[in-house]
């Protein structure tokens, strides 16, 4: 995978939070946004005896975050990951301009999704 850089971590540690792990086995995690690089686009991963492909590995602004993306990453809304994410990283400040690497990804089993 030339076109992006090194991984940083190992795709096992992609998604790692029980809560997390439950939203994505449901189908209601598809993303995953991470400092580093933990997979790259078509490399698969399991979750409680399902697997999952990952579909792409973006560089997104965190200031571009949406509702929406939020969900994707298993959260009911941006505020609400915001401030898990403030909790966790203890210090952390929400800096619009850092950029994530996002992971997105199905099952494995799953149809892609109809882009418009």
């Amino acid at each position: 995978m030339s076109d992006y850089p090194a991984k940083t971590c190992d795709i096992s540690n992609l998604v790692r939070h029980p809560k997390l792990v439950e939203a994505a086995v449901r189908g209601m995690k598809t993303r995953q946004g991470r400092d580093g690089v933990y997979a790259w686009p078509e490399e698969t991963f399991e979750l409680e005896g399902v697997t999952f492909v990952v579909t792409s590995l973006t560089r997104e602004r965190l200031g571009d975050m949406t509702d929406a993306d939020a969900q994707a990453e298993g959260y009911p809304n941006l505020a609400a990951y915001k401030d898990l994410i403030l909790r966790m990283h203890k210090g952390m400040q929400w800096n619009p301009d850092a950029l994530v690497w996002v992971h997105r990804f199905r099952k494995l089993d799953a149809a892609p999704a109809c882009e418009d």
